[in-house]
């Protein structure tokens, strides 16, 4: 059902494609043919570098959620914001619904109204969207790019450009900068078939990311969609594959455009917004993943990855042997040794048996998502055991229609709980489920943990992935694993109307900044702390050492009531690898307090130095002088990980490896472009290294590096590192520095993109 060619590949007249090797057709040069792509065409417009290869791109919105928006807005006030010069969309929908932490949570609600009040910006208030469901509502215009600080801002389906980065690119934007890179490759994403009834886009989805993710065929890449399969998707099916397009770790997402996205715009009461969007009559793309509709089966994603996905088919007719292999992998993720995931727990007479169901959020929570179970459901009462079904509508629009349907009431009277618009079941605020549960979940991840559950405690929980088309089969066979395409279904033909009324609450004050407008600082909204220049020579504590093939940013740092502490950087970063490496935060510490420490005795706030710098110095370099050592050396701690930064563009995954004197990462090589950009941003070190190096380093090991400033500013890409073992042993490693753009060596020389726009 998904085939990939790894080689260039010619589209002609939007429907004849050639490989590159068989194309004897030519008559136009390659650079013109890469010209005639839709990505083409959106960067064209929007880049101010005056060059295809390097891009400098301004987007045409930002937004960003209440996980978010408050560091986001603390740093740009820190780097001189004035004013937002372009639509600032504030959501309020990943911590709405949490009682952790007090006030904590209005607390930043109320920061993030005063602050669209004070620099123009647009709020809404929570429970009234899941934040990418307002932006395809109410800001997505075809031709247009919007940059959110979410991974999932992918708008592709509604011929809008989505990207999802850290806080750190967003602040660029409010400071009227650019998003900078290299051009990056396109991929025909090329349509065919039609859907069998049953089969939904989440199945879609995670039939070509188990063919992509681990081979990397998409990663930092934009997405095509094209071909005649297209036209046969409703927009409701579009947008739901497009948004899972992130977890193929592509960099975003572009669909051609017809008559439904048009009805789409006219529907939402925006129909200027809509223009034809297609590939020249000749365009050349960096390769092709081919999708047969019609071949797509009902599909599940087992923990703990989305690409750890097979057909409910399959899975029923290898149950023991999936998973025990789930089990066996899931285990090496899984940070108390006392916990085991135990899926064949759930299964009773040959069937797999699960616990829990939630439809929600931007993948889930759209409206022919849930009138498809509502039509499955339909005269049938749910089991009265521990199985629960929780729906969550994406947006009050589409609620209050299914209140006018009366696909609500139909829903309530089957026995699912109908809940307001709201993140937290995608990522562990919301219907956390029991110890030792299993939840299937139309969303957008499952991580380990990313349900809420705590290993440290002694809890352990899962997800799998699946479509709300067999999610509601699963609840109306008790909690049985089911494929939709098992029953008698048809797709309901259903007509959508929208009513904006519901967002009468929104605040809009985009070009109508009130500079006399206060801030509302909560007790937990603090600034960040003191961050210093990066220094000549670096002497880094190994941290922690992570041997997974992928780390998650939701591993880096949990979701969850850790998020509570988003506008808190401190406090928030005591959960830095909580979940993953329990030990990791007191071995920052203890070389975060000797960098306190060389910071009074360089500005001569303390004259002597401690006995503990003395040991330390003494130990890693006996041969320097000591004054001239503090002076010189910067002291931090580093976390080696193979393949970090898989999943959110949170930056709190490398904001609070920084509070706690976090300097650097080793990587073989990382998951995500906004991962990187958020280290880069947050001044930490984004160094690679052969997979050999994993073997040499131990938590405790010391790395000292010299004439790190130097090298950097002479664009020195390796450097010669010293690694000082527990037992005074040494030996060398060599660490890269890749792909340092010019703009992020000054950010990283001056420890932060906050000092960087400090000292400009």
């Amino acid at each position: 059902m998904v085939t990939l060619k790894n080689e260039k590949v010619w589209l002609y007249d939007n429907h004849k494609v050639i490989l590159d090797s068989e194309n004897n057709e030519r008559n136009i040069t390659p650079e013109q043919a890469k010209a005639g792509t839709m990505t083409a065409e959106i960067f064209a417009t929007h880049n101010e570098s005056g060059t295809a290869d390097n891009l400098k791109l301004k987007f045409d919105s930002l937004t960003s959620h209440d996980l978010t928006y408050v560091g986001v807005i603390q740093t740009a006030k820190a780097s001189g914001l004035e004013k937002f010069p372009v639509p600032y969309v504030l959501t309020n929908c990943h911590n709405s619904l949490c009682a952790v932490g007090g006030t904590l949570n209005d607390d930043d609600h109320v920061f993030g109204l005063t602050a669209a009040k004070k620099y123009g910006g647009i709020s809404v208030p929570a429970n009234q969207a899941v934040i990418h469901q307002y932006m395809r509502e109410m800001m997505a215009g075809c031709g247009k790019m919007v940059l959110g600080t979410d991974s999932h801002t992918r708008y592709g389906a509604l011929g809008c450009m989505g990207i999802g980065e850290g806080g750190g690119e967003v602040v660029k934007q409010l400071l009227s900068n650019t998003y900078d890179m290299k051009s990056p490759e396109v991929i025909m994403i090329y349509l065919e078939g039609k859907l069998r009834p049953g089969v939904g886009p989440q199945d879609v989805s995670l039939a070509i990311i188990r063919e992509v993710f681990a081979n990397g065929f998409l990663k930092n890449k934009v997405m095509e969609f094209v071909g005649p399969g297209v036209n046969g998707l409703s927009m409701d099916f579009r947008n739901g594959i497009d948004i899972m397009t992130t977890e193929t770790t592509c960099l975003s997402s572009i669909w051609i455009t017809d008559e439904k996205v048009q009805e789409y715009y006219q529907i939402h009461q925006r129909p200027e917004e809509y223009k034809e969007l297609k590939p020249q009559n000749v365009a050349l793309y960096d390769g092709m993943v081919h999708i047969d509709l019609s071949k797509v089966e009902c599909m599940i994603a087992l923990p703990f990855h989305p690409s750890n996905a097979y057909t409910i088919k399959e899975l029923q007719e290898n149950l023991d042997e999936i998973l025990e292999k789930t089990e066996k992998a899931a285990q090496k993720q899984i940070s108390n040794p006392n916990l085991k995931l135990n899926l064949r727990s759930k299964v009773k007479d040959g069937h797999l048996y699960v616990d829990q169901a939630e439809i929600a959020g931007c993948a889930g929570g759209m409206y022919e998502n849930i009138q498809a179970a509502k039509q499955i459901l339909q005269g049938c009462e749910l089991t009265s055991e521990y199985f629960a079904l929780n729906i969550y509508p994406a947006s009050t629009p589409i609620y209050s229609k299914m209140l006018d349907d009366g696909s609500a009431k139909a829903l309530t009277q089957s026995g699912a709980i109908i809940k307001p618009a709201f993140c937290g079941p995608c990522f562990g605020a919301g219907d956390v489920p029991a110890h030792d549960s299993l939840s299937i979940r139309h969303t957008t991840r499952n991580f380990p943990n990313r349900e809420g559950s705590k290993p440290g405690d002694g809890q352990l929980a899962s997800v799998a992935l699946m479509d709300a088309r067999s999610i509601a089969a699963t609840a109306l066979n008790g909690g049985r694993l089911t494929a939709a395409t098992e029953l008698d279904f048809t797709e309901p033909e259903v007509t959508y109307t929208f009513d904006p009324l519901p967002y009468k609450r929104v605040y809009n004050g985009f070009q109508s900044p009130q500079a006399k407008e206060a801030l509302k600082l909560g007790p937990n909204i603090t600034e960040w702390p003191e961050m210093v220049a990066l220094k000549d020579d670096i002497l880094l504590k190994v941290a922690s050492v992570i041997k997974d093939d992928v780390t998650t940013t939701d591993e880096l740092i949990p979701s969850g009531d850790a998020s509570t502490y988003r506008s808190n950087p401190k406090k928030m970063s005591e959960f830095t690898l909580s979940r993953r490496d329990p030990q990791y935060v007191s071995t920052a510490k203890e070389m975060l307090e000797l960098e306190e420490e060389r910071r009074l005795v360089e500005k001569n706030s303390k004259t002597t130095l401690t006995s503990e710098l003395i040991e330390l110095i003494s130990k890693v370099a006996p041969e320097k002088d000591m004054s001239t050592f503090v002076k010189n050396t910067g002291f931090g701690s580093v976390v080696y990980a193979v393949k970090p930064g898989d999943g959110s563009a949170r930056e709190q995954a490398a904001s609070c490896q920084k509070v706690l004197g976090g300097l650097a990462n080793i990587a073989v090589e990382y998951a995500t472009k906004r991962y990187r950009s958020n280290l880069v941003n947050w001044g930490i070190l984004p160094f690679t290294a052969d997979k050999s190096v994993m073997d040499q380093l131990n938590r405790n090991d010391y790395i000292y590096i010299k004439d790190i400033r130097t090298q950097l500013q002479n664009n020195v890409k390796t450097s010669d590192a010293i690694v000082i073992s527990e037992d005074g042993t040494t030996k060398t490693i060599k660490l890269y520095l890749n792909d340092i753009a010019p703009e992020e060596k000054e950010v990283l020389l001056e420890g932060s993109l906050i000092n960087f726009y400090k000292n400009v």
